[in-house]
């Protein structure tokens, strides 16, 4: 079974989802706002998230940045909005699914069965990454370990961000589009760009670079990606 995070300041909703999830035999842990969740995680592995964006603290949408800055837990939003952009927008901002209040039980385990079915496939294809260490110019990189060093110092890498320095490295010098980055790095058939721009901007500034004077990274615009040794 899994462990779940829920993320509901409405104690009423917080008591039947805690009720239910815990006698479909889920492990359970629950806050009431934005900053608690990115506590409890940050400290505890979760199979998934259930996120209310009506907290207290800070909207959901903001908490879900967040949270795709620390971890790729798979997130399910739970909330009352029930607009088609926003729903589209929180999506392509890292939300793996979406459940418009009020919804029934059986919805909400079909919806966490399905999503996890997917995250424990993505875990699976990735269970037996390269044993060999990629280097590119200063930078080493061992997929096996899951470690990453500039220079002999250490990087200190959320998973996405190692995930999206290991496929780059594996591919020094070539030119790998968005929606190959997408497909391959956060396991999604569409997006937008926003999400690969935030993750490399991270990823810049962990490197000692910036966009407009870059190092390793390098942007193609319109074209995408690419990774090579300063010259």
């Amino acid at each position: 079974m899994a462990r779940v995070l829920v993320v509901e300041d409405d104690q009423f909703v917080r008591s039947a989802l805690i009720r239910h999830l815990t006698e479909a035999s889920h492990t359970v842990r629950s806050v009431g706002t934005a900053l608690e969740a990115l506590r409890e995680v940050a400290h505890v592995r979760f199979d998934v998230v259930i996120l209310d964006l009506g907290l207290p603290d800070l909207d959901g949408a903001e908490a879900l940045k967040m949270l795709r800055g620390i971890t790729d837990v798979p997130v399910i939003i739970a909330t009352a909005r029930d607009d088609e952009s926003e729903i589209v927008r929180l999506l392509n901002d890292g939300a793996d699914d979406y459940l418009t209040k009020p919804f029934s039980v059986e919805h909400l385990s079909a919806r966490m069965a399905a999503v996890l079915r997917r995250a424990r496939a993505a875990a699976a294809a990735g269970a037996e990454p390269p044993s060999r260490v990629l280097k590119v110019g200063g930078l080493r990189v061992d997929p096996l370990r899951r470690k990453a060093e500039l220079d002999g110092v250490q990087l200190d890498l959320t998973r996405r961000e190692f995930d999206l320095l290991a496929f780059l490295a594996g591919r020094p010098g070539v030119v790998v589009a968005r929606k190959e980055l997408l497909a391959e790095v956060w396991q999604q058939s569409y997006g937008d760009d926003q999400t690969i721009d935030v993750h490399l901007s991270w990823l810049r500034r962990k490197l000692g670079e910036t966009a407009a004077r870059p190092r390793y990274l390098h942007t193609l615009r319109g074209v995408g990606v690419k990774l090579e040794p300063p010259r």
